[in-house]
């Protein structure tokens, strides 16, 4: 990544506002740790700018959509990083996780090449978080997720098999291997 933009810097004032009173799942973290790690993530596999800032407001029509809406996202930064946001926002109207899961990884399938860096460089991030919290948590770690640690192995790994035929050998595809293969003894002891 280069030198910071006035739009990149406000993009990240943004996702600090919108996000501010959010915590990490479970913890006593800033929310905003996580989008602002998941564009870090990204900037080692892209500097187009609409992306990195996708990254930042990648979870905010999901789950904070009073804070900072689509509209006023397309009005400030354009159409293309709300597409790319678009992307990778799942579909809250299905209720079933597997459901969901599925149909966010059909939609992905599909999506623009930004969604894609976006969506990897989340899973990483979230996935980093799992491992980390594992050492320190346990099997604990497991009541926070609406899936059990069979289903979040089948996650990351359906996540995976798309990068692997959309961004093959990237290093955002070969890193979520690396770290899939970290949570694999875990889940299947």
């Amino acid at each position: 990544m280069g030198v910071l933009s006035p739009r990149l810097d406000k993009a990240i004032r943004v996702a600090a506002w919108a996000h501010r009173e959010q915590t990490r799942k479970s913890t006593d973290l800033p929310y905003i740790v996580h989008p602002f790690a998941v564009m870090t993530i990204a900037a080692k596999a892209t500097d187009d700018e609409d992306v990195l800032i996708a990254c930042l407001f990648h979870d905010i029509i999901e789950d904070v959509p009073e804070m900072y809406n689509r509209e006023q996202m397309e009005q400030e930064f354009g159409p293309q990083v709300v597409a790319i946001v678009d992307g990778v926002t799942k579909d809250d109207t299905i209720k079933d996780w597997r459901q969901r899961s599925e149909a966010y990884l059909a939609h992905l399938r599909q999506a623009s090449d930004g969604s894609v860096i976006v969506s990897a460089s989340d899973k990483i991030h979230n996935l980093q978080s799992m491992l980390i919290d594992h050492e320190t948590q346990g099997e604990k770690l497991w009541e926070r997720f609406n899936a059990g640690p069979r289903d979040q192995l089948w996650w990351y790994e359906s996540i995976a098999e798309v990068l692997d035929s959309r961004i093959s050998g990237s290093v955002l595809a070969v890193e979520l291997r690396r770290l899939i293969d970290k949570l694999r003894p875990i889940v299947e002891v």
